[in-house]
């Protein structure tokens, strides 16, 4: 009996612990699953600052692309109105026209290409006898018939008359100079590939007279105005290289550097 009695008392105090230990179970489970929450709020927390933070960075990233973006176009903007305007003096210059200032940045070059002013031109020295000098006194009226049109700025006719003047004196004294400024006729005129035969024809010819250097250098302008950019920028470094420190040469290294210019802001 006795034993009987301890035995139920045993199973009634394990009945009794049962639901604590459950409890305490319970309760751990809780803890451990709050603790998880705030460990992924914690996570949640991290994250929102980063990505805030990256927000903030590609603002501050966007800002400078927008402001390069600016700049370049100033840049690009500016590289325009100098071509414009060194383009503008360079025509003014072949034209023989007295260099104006600077003109406004929205200016245009010149619409065409003006030959060099034969104003000033002096007549060819002619050595020899009074018989000499008198015999090519026809041939300075017809060469001087021929100047004055272009002066006019009659350029088809000068070129008629020019050519005329070359049929009947082939090898005067005033051939070299004819050529040339049959050249610049056509030249004025855009006519480009007839320019440039008559350039090389005064070269071909007189390699020696002080017309080369200006010949070569227009022959290099005819090339460019004939579209043939390659060639034209290697015609005018030879101009610059053959006649260093003459004014052919300082004016093919401005229009090199035109040439290059504008091709920087295509």
């Amino acid at each position: 009996m006795r034993f009987r009695f301890l035995s139920m008392i045993v199973a009634a105090a394990l009945v009794a612990a049962a639901p604590a230990n459950a409890q305490r179970q319970s309760l751990a489970d809780r803890v451990g699953a709050l603790e998880q929450q705030a460990n992924n709020n914690q996570s949640n927390m991290d994250m929102l600052n980063q990505l805030n933070q990256l927000r903030t960075q590609l603002q501050a990233l966007q800002s400078q692309v927008e402001q390069l973006q600016h700049d370049n176009e100033q840049l690009k903007q500016t590289g325009k109105d100098q071509y414009l305007d060194l383009d503008s003096r360079l025509n003014r210059l072949e034209g023989g026209a007295p260099v104006l200032p600077a003109a406004p940045a929205a200016a245009a070059p010149a619409a065409s290409p003006k030959p060099a002013t034969a104003a000033s031109e002096r007549p060819p020295s002619v050595h020899g006898d009074a018989g000499s000098l008198a015999a090519s006194g026809d041939e300075r009226t017809a060469y001087n018939v021929a100047f004055d049109s272009l002066k006019a700025g009659k350029y088809d006719d000068s070129a008629q008359l020019f050519m005329s003047f070359l049929e009947l004196y082939p090898n005067g004294v005033y051939t070299p100079n004819a050529l040339y400024w049959l050249g610049e006729s056509y030249y004025a005129t855009r006519n480009f590939p007839l320019a440039e035969a008559q350039f090389r024809d005064l070269l071909s010819r007189y390699p020696t007279h002080d017309k080369a250097s200006g010949g070569l250098l227009k022959i290099g302008l005819s090339q460019y105005g004939e579209g043939k950019v390659d060639q034209a920028q290697a015609t005018l470094e030879q101009v610059v290289s053959t006649y260093p420190g003459s004014d052919a040469a300082r004016t093919a290294q401005d229009r090199l550097q035109s040439i290059r210019l504008g091709q920087q802001i295509r």
